[in-house]
């Protein structure tokens, strides 16, 4: 009798899937394990929230852990997990050399989310008022570290297309290292299309996004002191309602009802929200993944104009629901454009559609995807034995972390 596969989720937060895009991805990946048979326990060394999902509901085990101490090498060894996936680079850092020590056999895996180098290297750059090029990537410390990370794990999740190629092309990774698995959706419906809000039930612009997140934060600045201003001088009478998790006072500052620019603050239902607003404005000046804020006024049937960053590996070669452009001034046109006429907003909903039907469906990865994971798991040995920059990597990295660790843990002792 087959014995029942383990999988251990090392997360760098709980799952908040109504705060952030990478909550509602890290359900989709436990959906996907779950369906397989794993039994599924989420451990983390972060505080417990008020908006994290409740685990046991979801029939998934919830450990809390702690950073550098040896009571994770016990518990680890005793659960003796087939996979460990580690939720962002920062979580194979901490953990990965005592998966490695205590349980060598497990399959490890990292989600990305994003490259945060791409991210971190864009954001300067934008800071910097210049270009960015790969070669920023090249002599920036995060870079080094995800890499390494990438390098010592069996198998990186990539979620955007363009990322992929960046780590094949600039930094030499291995193809067998990575896969693609973007975000894994229910298909829309005829059904489904009926039931959202038509072009005259709803009005406004909207703005979703964690206000933690930078490229969020930089956003919302943009649109108010540049593209908002040039909006409502066009449509004297449209509002622009911003929601996301954690707004800070610097953030609800920017509260200005008499120019038409809400903050709004938490969304207690984002569905809700997106669908009943005309167009969703998303300019995006740096960043890196695909785009949940996108990708959910897609799912709501809600056009968007975004920037290329915006856009970046989300549609393939189908037409963009909205408009793709870097320009503040055809950014504002297009988005006047959209909220005024009927036909051409119709047009970008049917695109968007599309590209969630034939670009996010969950049944176009799934199998592929379980599939590669019972290969490596079938293959291990020899698969690191291809693997010989991971390997040594792992020799010398983890080497030091873990007397950096260690000496972290003796010294929390005193």
């Amino acid at each position: 009798m087959n014995k029942i596969q383990k999988l251990l989720i090392i997360g760098f937060v709980w799952p908040e899937p109504n705060s952030s895009a990478a909550g509602g991805r890290m359900l989709q990946l436990i959906s996907l394990f779950k369906n397989q048979g794993f039994e599924i326990t989420f451990a983390s060394p972060a505080q417990d929230s008020d908006f994290m999902i409740d685990l046991k509901e979801w029939g998934v085990e919830k450990e809390s852990i702690a950073l550098n101490c040896s009571s994770f090498d016990i518990y680890i060894k005793e659960l003796n997990p087939s996979v460990v996936l580690f939720d962002r680079f920062m979580m194979e850092e901490q953990f990965g050399w005592r998966v490695i020590e205590n349980c060598p056999n497990a399959l490890r895996v990292l989600d990305t989310e994003d490259l945060h180098c791409l991210r971190l290297a864009r954001q300067k750059a934008f800071k910097e008022n210049r270009p960015f090029s790969t070669s920023d990537l090249l002599v920036q410390d995060v870079a080094k570290r995800e890499i390494a990370s990438i390098l010592r794990c069996d198998l990186s999740l990539m979620i955007s297309e363009f990322e992929m190629d960046l780590l094949n092309t600039v930094f030499k990774i291995d193809s067998s290292l990575l896969h693609y698995l973007p975000f894994l959706l229910e298909p829309i419906s005829s059904a489904t299309f009926e039931k959202l809000s038509t072009f005259e039930e709803r009005k406004d612009f909207i703005f979703i996004g964690n206000f933690l997140h930078e490229p969020n934060w930089n956003a919302i600045q943009y649109l108010k002191e540049t593209i908002w201003p040039l909006l409502r001088k066009q449509l004297p009478d449209a509002n622009l309602h911003i929601y996301g998790a954690y707004p800070s006072q610097k953030v609800m500052q920017l509260h200005q009802p008499k120019n038409g620019f809400h903050i709004m603050g938490r969304a207690i239902n984002a569905q809700e929200v997106v669908q009943n607003a005309r167009v969703v404005l998303a300019p995006l000046r740096f960043g890196a993944g695909i785009k949940g804020k996108l990708i959910e006024a897609m799912q709501c049937g809600t056009p968007s104009v975004t920037t290329s960053i915006g856009a970046e590996s989300m549609h393939g070669n189908l037409p963009w629901n909205g408009f793709v452009t870097d320009d503040a001034h055809e950014f504002t046109k297009a988005a006047v454009q959209l909220y005024q006429d009927k036909e051409l907003w119709k047009v970008a909903q049917q695109n968007g559609i599309a590209i969630i039907n034939h670009r996010y469906s969950k049944e176009l990865f799934k199998d592929n995807f379980i599939s590669r994971i019972l290969f490596l798991l079938a293959n291990l040995q020899q698969h690191r034995l291809n693997n010989f920059m991971g390997s040594l990597l792992q020799h010398h990295t983890l080497n030091s972390t873990k007397y950096m660790s260690r000496w972290i843990e003796a010294k929390n002792k005193n």
